[in-house]
C-alpha cells in the first residue's frame, strides 16, 4: 500500500459520506470506515505491522491523517443532518403559546396518615411514646397475657384469621402492651398505633383491617381519674373546641373496671345524622390494667397500677371529616383523596 492507494480511499469514503441523507445512512457511514472490528480505517491500521520498517511510518502517518480529516467531515454532515431534522419538525409542529399551561397534580396525604400522625403528636405532647409491634402475633401476647380465658368468643375462628402454624393476625395492638411491659419497668407512657385484623362483613362500617390506636400508663399511684383526664384533654386537642368526653361502665378481660367512652358530637346534643341523633359519637374502651396482667408480664400488681385505653383510626377520620363509608379509605380512588 502507498499514499496513492490512501488516496482513493480517502475520496471513496468523503463521496460515500456526501450522499448520506439522513441519521440511518450516517451511522452505517461511520460504522462502514470507523466502526471498531470491521471498519475500513482501522483495518489499515491492522496492516502497519505487515509493511516493511521504513515504510510504516510513513503509512501509519497518513492513515491517521486520513481518520482526521474524515472524522471533521462526518461531525459537519451530522450537524448538517441535524439542522435539516430541526427545520422539518419547526416545519410541520406548531406551539400554541397562548395556551393555559397544565397544572401540575400533587400527590395528597391519606387521611387516615393525617389522622395517625395528628393523635401522635397529641398524646407525646401528653409524655406518650410511640411502640409499636409484629402483626403476626402469638396466642400468649394477643389473648393468654391479656387475661383472655381458653373460651373466650374472641378467640373462635370466626372471629380471628389463623394462621397455619398456630399463629394469628393480631386482632388488637393490646399485644404490643404486653411486649412493651415484658420488656420494660415502669413508669411507662406508650402509644401503639398500628393495624390489625378480623373476621367481619364489609359494610359502610365495618372492614376486616383496620388501625387501631392503643395507649398505656403504667406507674405508682395512678387512678381512673388520671384516664379520664388524659382522655378528655386528647379528645379536645384531636376534635377542637371544648367537646365533653363521657364513660359508660363496659367490660373487657384485660382492665378492671372497664369502660367504653363517647366524645360530644359536633351537634352539641341538638342531635344529627353523624351521631345518629344522640348527642355523643362513640370512639373506644378503656381502663384500669387487670392485675392478672400485670402478674403475666411480672410487674408487681401490688406497686403498680396503670390504664389503657384504644381506639379506631378510621372512625376517628370518619368523625371528623364525615366519612360516610370506611371502605373509602382502603378503594384509593383519587378523587376521595384529593380531598385531603
Amino acid at each position: 500500500m502507498n499514499v496513492t492507494t490512501l488516496d482513493s480511499i480517502q475520496e471513496t469514503a468523503s463521496m460515500a459520506l456526501s450522499q448520506a441523507g439522513d441519521r440511518p445512512a450516517l451511522e452505517a457511514w461511520y460504522q462502514r470506515y470507523f466502526g471498531r472490528e470491521r471498519g475500513e480505517l482501522n483495518a489499515l491500521m491492522r496492516e502497519i505491522p505487515k509493511l516493511d520498517p521504513s515504510e510504516r511510518k510513513a503509512f501509519g502517518q497518513g492513515v491517521n491523517r486520513i481518520k482526521a480529516e474524515l472524522e471533521a467531515e462526518y461531525q459537519t454532515r451530522l450537524q448538517a443532518i441535524e439542522r435539516a431534522e430541526l427545520d422539518r419538525r419547526l416545519g410541520t409542529e406548531r406551539v400554541d403559546v397562548t395556551l393555559p399551561g397544565r397544572a401540575i397534580v400533587t400527590g395528597h396525604r391519606h387521611p387516615l396518615t393525617q389522622v395517625l400522625d395528628r393523635v401522635a403528636d397529641v398524646f407525646a405532647r401528653l409524655g406518650f411514646t410511640l411502640a409499636e409491634g409484629p402483626e403476626v402475633e402469638d396466642d400468649w401476647h394477643n389473648f393468654t397475657a391479656l387475661n383472655t380465658p381458653p373460651d373466650h368468643p374472641a378467640r373462635e375462628m370466626q372471629d380471628t384469621f389463623y394462621l397455619a402454624d398456630g399463629r394469628l393476625l393480631r386482632t388488637h395492638t393490646s399485644s404490643v402492651q404486653i411486649r412493651i411491659m415484658e420488656q420494660t419497668q415502669p413508669p411507662i407512657r406508650s402509644l401503639m398505633p398500628g393495624r390489625v385484623y378480623r373476621r367481619d362483613t364489609v359494610t359502610g362500617r365495618h372492614y376486616p383491617i383496620f388501625h387501631q390506636i392503643e395507649g398505656l400508663a403504667v406507674d405508682e399511684n395512678v387512678t381512673f381519674a388520671d384516664l379520664k383526664g388524659t382522655l378528655s384533654v386528647a379528645m379536645r386537642e384531636i376534635f377542637g373546641g371544648d367537646r365533653k368526653v363521657r364513660f359508660r361502665p363496659s367490660f373487657f378481660p384485660f382492665t378492671e373496671p372497664s369502660a367504653e367512652y363517647d366524645v360530644e358530637c359536633l351537634c352539641k346534643g341538638a342531635g344529627c345524622r353523624t351521631c345518629s341523633y344522640s348527642g355523643w359519637l362513640e370512639l373506644g374502651g378503656c381502663g384500669m390494667v387487670d392485675p392478672n396482667v400485670f402478674e403475666a408480664v411480672k410487674i408487681d400488681p401490688e406497686r403498680y397500677t396503670g390504664f389503657a385505653f384504644g381506639f379506631g383510626a378510621e372512625r376517628i377520620a370518619m368523625l371528623m371529616h364525615d366519612i360516610p363509608d370506611i371502605r373509602l379509605f382502603w378503594e384509593n380512588d383519587w378523587r376521595f383523596l384529593r380531598q385531603f
